[in-house]
């Protein structure tokens, strides 16, 4: 611990038990604040007299949002609320804003230090609890009172607003027990501020009672910032909230102070958060939108005030948005990592088709209609921008192609064709820290077609229960991924805590112009007492299929099982050596290589849309319990739905270093031929020593060719490519021709000899 920690800490620790004492003497009293006029604050996303203009727009574009906002502002009247994934939770005739009402456990009331916000005995779900707290639900009131011109929701906002101020005085309950949740509640109420500020004659001491409690909410978010308790995005949007309230409560003495502590933190915490690749250190989709989200509402408020921000912080932003660009190229993104439930904007909006909503509000800010190329106009982006969010371009085709996040270990591979195809590969580290938003998940895949998710991730459902569903949606068996012996790859230390974390190494990442060719590894099972090390090898062709070849390397006898996660509204069942996974206008045929030890099952799992949601959804396993070293070979073959998905089978490579795959469709025969020695090797007429090759024939006659990490190829004793030195890729269609990793290498390629017609090995 440095001696910063140790002084933080130790302040921190004594300020919350000094303030107590306080309290019970009766000398904490409420901030005094002067009043303020409309003229005197900062600027907002939008002022006053523009009202009118973004309710006409949502109006005209939007209609359902306007009419959605008022339906749950009615609920909301009725105190029943939507909360995380849950839907009309009803709080009865008076809240108790320390109630979880999904699983009736009311947290005690008691300094906000002492109570174990983690103990689901003592306080059941506190982020559900937390969820009503952070009166995101209160803005739906300011909305529907700006659409309606109806008071009544201003006045109930009012009524709430009182009730919840005599139900938790500083520093008592749990309300106060986490910085982030007061910096939600801080930006909710500033949110308020500016949409009733037409109706402010209606509840004339309500936003003076406002800003008295956004000076609270700063004194304690500045003494309690998470810095060292949790560094991520609490420290994110406890120092966004700072400088919102700095920013648009001028009169506040700290207000400068907490503007320029506030968007310091945020610029450094920019650098450090996320990798260079711009993928978020917490491993985690949804914690990544969730981070984005706050730096997006600092930026634009930021410029609406003037305040000119570095070019490197912009810089960061861009690299976060191509990440959530390419993984919603194909329609609704599949996950990794926890799934937090809220959102810094709308908490409605918290499902897998959202995720894409920062393009929407980064298209306005960048003007660039480029970063939201399929993404609708969003509320969100009206009520920051105005006619500005409101896009006129036509939606452009951009052709799909496999890229890679290296430094956060994601690797999509995809292609547009006759369908556009892509599968995410979670290749990455565990997280940062312990891992506490990460899954056990290595080497793990998601894959969607035709605008479907066919392969999914599971979701979160929940943080805390007593019932042990948090490790169930985080283990191994909830992913698209490889189990030993029935274990996960790390092991589970409480609900935001790993140990023996696995390391995951991408070994080779090669896209070409007809393929794209994955390799990784991770040692999670090397922890067992004959350790295991799992390898999974990803070979695609476009426009055609997917291999997915997984290794177990070990020297006893193991349980291992293959997971296959599909999404909830498709039809899974099992046939011999397959998995077939059908909707109403395509099917995914999932055709086994791995022999006899191998059965295939289908079962019946869970998958999370939401916190706190969970459906039934079909789950294929391929399992055997056999002597290590094994290897599965797995072929994943998108089809329509009365295609047929051919024969896939292993064929004799007399040699344990060699696997050799042949799948016949049609007149179709393709050869797939993995190596992982360094000596030449043989199968059938094909000798190389390439890693990898691919043979498609049609009627004998060789259609496209592939190798990685060849010198050479013969094909019935015919040299059709020998080069001095190994080339990383190399391939040749019979219509595109000839291409490569290096342009040199093609001198060596004996196209005459591919277009000749090749004995069946």
């Amino acid at each position: 611990m440095s001696w910063d920690e140790f002084r933080t800490r130790l302040g921190q620790e004594f300020g919350k038990r000094a303030e107590y004492v306080f309290y019970r003497a009766g000398l904490l009293g409420q901030p005094a604040v002067p009043h303020l006029s409309p003229l005197q604050t900062g600027k907002f996303f939008f002022a006053p007299d523009q009202l009118g203009e973004r309710v006409e727009l949502l109006n005209k574009h939007l209609p359902s949002a306007v009419t959605e906002a008022v339906a749950e502002a009615e609920e909301i009247m009725q105190h029943r609320f939507r909360l995380l994934g849950y839907r009309g939770i009803d709080y009865g005739t008076e809240i108790d804003w320390h109630l979880d009402a999904v699983h009736g456990k009311r947290a005690p009331l008691k300094p906000w230090y002492k109570i174990r916000f983690l103990d689901f005995d003592e306080v059941g779900d506190h982020k559900i609890t937390w969820e009503l707290n952070r009166h995101q639900h209160f803005v739906t009131l300011a909305k529907a009172c700006v659409f309606t011109g109806d008071d009544k929701y201003a006045h109930e906002l009012a009524r709430q607003f009182h009730s919840w101020q005599a139900a938790n005085p500083y520093p008592m309950g749990i309300n106060w027990g986490s910085s982030l949740e007061v910096a939600f509640r801080s930006l909710s109420w500033l949110w308020v501020r500016n949409l009733l500020a037409g109706h402010r004659t209606a509840i004339a001491s309500f936003d003076h009672d406002l800003l008295r409690g956004l000076a609270r909410n700063g004194r304690y978010i500045e003494r309690y910032l998470s810095t060292y308790f949790s560094p991520n995005t609490h420290l994110l949007g406890e120092a966004v909230a700072l400088f919102f309230i700095g920013t648009l409560c001028p009169n506040l003495p700290e207000a400068l102070r907490w503007q320029r502590k506030g968007l310091a933190i945020t610029l450094a915490e920019a650098e450090r958060q996320v990798r260079t690749d711009g993928v978020y250190f917490e491993q985690s989709l949804y914690y990544h939108v969730y981070a984005l989200d706050f730096f997006l509402h600092l930026r634009v408020l930021a410029s609406r005030n003037g305040l000119a921000l570095p070019g490197s912080f912009d810089a960061v932003l861009k690299r976060m948005l191509e990440v959530v660009r390419v993984l919603t190229r194909t329609g609704a993104p599949d996950g990794f990592g926890d799934d937090d439930g809220g959102r810094v904007f709308n908490p409605r909006r918290n499902r897998v088709e959202h995720l894409s909503d920062p393009l929407a509000v980064a298209a306005a800010l960048f003007e660039q209609d480029s970063l939201a190329q399929s993404v609708a106009t969003t509320e969100e982006a009206l009520w920051l921008f105005g006619q500005a969010a409101v896009r006129t371009a036509e939606d452009l085709e951009e052709p799909l192609a496999s890229a890679a996040f290296a430094d956060g270990g994601l690797y999509v591979i995809a292609n547009s064709g006759e369908r556009a195809e892509q599968m995410l590969i979670d290749a990455g580290p565990h997280g940062i820290g312990r891992g506490g938003h990460g899954h056990a998940d290595a080497l793990s895949v998601r894959f969607s077609f035709n605008a479907r998710r066919w392969l999914v991730d599971p979701g979160s459902f929940v943080y805390i229960t007593p019932d042990g569903d948090r490790d169930q949606f985080r283990g191994t068996a909830a992913h698209n991924a490889l189990r030993v012996d029935r274990l996960d790859q790390a092991v589970p230390d409480g609900p935001f805590s790993w140990k023996a974390l696995p390391q995951v190494q991408p070994e080779h990442w090669v896209a070409g112009r007809s393929f794209t060719f994955f390799a990784g590894s991770h040692h999670g099972y090397r922890r067992l007492p004959d350790p295991v090390l799992h390898r999974r090898f990803i070979f695609h062709v476009h426009g055609k299929y997917w291999l997915i070849r997984d290794i177990a390397e070990g020297q006893a006898q193991h349980e291992l099982e293959i997971f296959w996660r599909f999404a909830p509204e498709l039809d899974v069942a099992a046939a011999p050596g397959a998995l077939i996974a059908t909707s109403a206008d395509a099917k995914l045929a999932l055709l086994s290589a791995g022999g006899e030890p191998w059965e295939s099952a289908v079962e019946s799992g869970w998958v999370s849309p939401a916190y706190g949601e969970k459906l039934v959804a079909p789950v294929g396993v391929f399992k055997t319990h056999t002597q290590l070293p094994v290897e599965h070979a797995t072929l994943l073959v998108p089809l329509q739905a009365r295609e047929p998905h051919g024969r896939f089978q292993r064929i004799d490579a007399k040699s344990t270093e060699v696997a050799a795959y042949l799948y016949e469709q049609g007149d179709r025969k393709d050869y797939l031929i993995c190596a992982s020695g360094t000596t030449d090797w043989r199968v059938g007429e094909f000798r190389s020593d390439a890693k990898l090759l691919f043979v498609c024939t049609a009627s004998q006659e060789v259609t496209l060719m592939v190798c990685c990490l060849a010198s050479f190829l013969e094909i019935d004793g015919h040299k059709v490519f020998s080069s001095p030195a190994q080339v990383e890729w190399l391939e040749w269609d019979r219509v595109a021709g000839p291409a490569g990793s290096e342009p040199e290498s093609l001198k060596f390629l004996d196209q005459q000899m591919l277009r000749a017609r090749v004995p069946v090995p």
